[in-house]
């Protein structure tokens, strides 16, 4: 006895929607991944990051934000395999290969990128000097000061800041905009794949946040497939550039995902609603 199915034709209007929705699908390429990541301070026993996952694909700017204490700070640092730092357990992958173990400087070499929360000083070492040295080692070539000089005109010139800034000593003297400006003129002389930037945001007015702001923007023009992960307290710096996706941080770990309504939620309930 066989079996016979009635169906109903399809509509040439489903065709065409069905063909449509198929052409618009883009292939998604994973660029930075971490999985179930617990860390510690090296000097201490206490879990700082509890769990944490998170994926970043290719283009995606993702922004993480969190009360003080829940590990935000610590989880940039880990992934750029500070020493101050000790992964106990986890894994850490770019473009799918393990890098758990990759120390520093194999990371910023292969495209890995931190904007520091707190940008050191360090005297007797111009801008120009250091930008020379670390982009050297980023492509593996001995680059000129002239041919750099001009790249880092041009960007100096989208961020507002003054010709002369190469040649001072690195953030010795520098205000809290000329720092984090500093730090986004790295970030695209760098051309990273990756950029983690820790609290670019912080001790910034709202003039400054918004050439910051610019600034993102326009390396991202440059290098669209560049991911970039946000940290941060404030809305402010998510309602300029308006990431993918924005994740709540609570005591080492990620609690919530989506989109910029989750910015707006915690601006009307703040974290306690996450908190255990």
């Amino acid at each position: 006895m066989g079996l016979t199915l009635d169906l109903a034709p399809i509509s040439t209007t489903s065709v065409v929607l069905i063909t449509k929705a198929l052409n618009t699908l883009v292939a998604v390429t994973e660029l930075f991944r971490v999985d179930n990541l617990h860390a510690k301070p090296v000097e201490g026993d206490a879990e700082i990051l509890r769990g944490l996952t998170i994926t970043v694909n290719e283009g995606e700017v993702h922004a993480i934000m969190g009360p003080n204490g829940s590990g935000k700070s610590t989880l940039a640092n880990t992934l750029l395999a500070s020493p101050e730092y000790e992964v106990v357990s986890g894994k850490v992958f770019f473009h799918g290969e393990e890098i758990t173990e990759w120390p520093t400087d194999a990371r910023a070499k292969a495209g890995i990128f931190l904007g520091f929360q707190y940008p050191q000083e360090i005297a007797g070492v111009s801008v120009i000097q250091f930008l020379r040295q670390a982009l050297s080692a980023r492509k593996g070539i001995d680059l000129s000061v002239l041919e750099l000089r001009l790249s880092a005109m041009s960007w100096m010139k989208r961020l507002g800041m003054d010709s002369s800034f190469v040649d001072r000593y690195l953030n010795e003297g520098f205000s809290g905009g000329e720092k984090k400006r500093n730090e986004i003129m790295q970030m695209a002389i760098l051309e990273p794949e990756v950029a983690i930037l820790d609290e670019t945001d912080s001790g910034l007015d709202i003039d400054a946040l918004r050439i910051v702001a610019s600034g993102i923007r326009e390396v991202r023009k440059e290098r669209p497939k560049m991911g970039i992960v946000l940290i941060t307290h404030y809305q402010r710096l998510l309602d300029e550039l308006q990431p993918d996706f924005v994740h709540i941080m609570v005591d080492g770990r990620i609690v919530k995902s989506g989109g910029m309504e989750i910015a707006q939620e915690l601006e009307k309930s703040g974290y306690e609603a996450y908190r255990d």
